[in-house]
């Protein structure tokens, strides 16, 4: 019968957890593949480029306004903006979390 031991295996170093870098004011970023819009889930933001013109919130998730540029507003769907319109929504703007963005240089 194979002996069984009953030592305390070394203990695990914890992980650390990587550490969230709060993005500036001014902050050029692009929306990543998987981002959608949060009132209108069938509208993609994925690959929509802006700024941050502001943050909130003190530790991670921050939410992050974004105003998208005007490459985008020009070429935002109609459906969408007549829908934002509807619902008293800024079409110019987003708010993004750290999850949702890329920055660019």
């Amino acid at each position: 019968m194979p002996s069984v031991t009953t030592e305390n295996p070394k203990p695990q170093t914890p992980v650390k957890k990587k550490k969230t870098v709060k993005r500036k004011v001014g902050t050029s970023i692009r929306a990543l593949d998987k981002v959608v819009s949060p009132d209108f889930t069938d509208i993609s933001f994925a690959g929509w480029t802006g700024k941050v013109v502001e943050v909130s919130g003190k530790k991670t998730p921050f939410k992050y306004f974004v105003e998208w540029d005007e490459a985008v507003v020009d070429s935002m769907p109609e459906s969408y903006v007549k829908r934002c319109e509807d619902q008293q929504i800024y079409h110019k703007w987003a708010c993004l979390t750290d999850a949702d963005f890329e920055t660019l240089e």
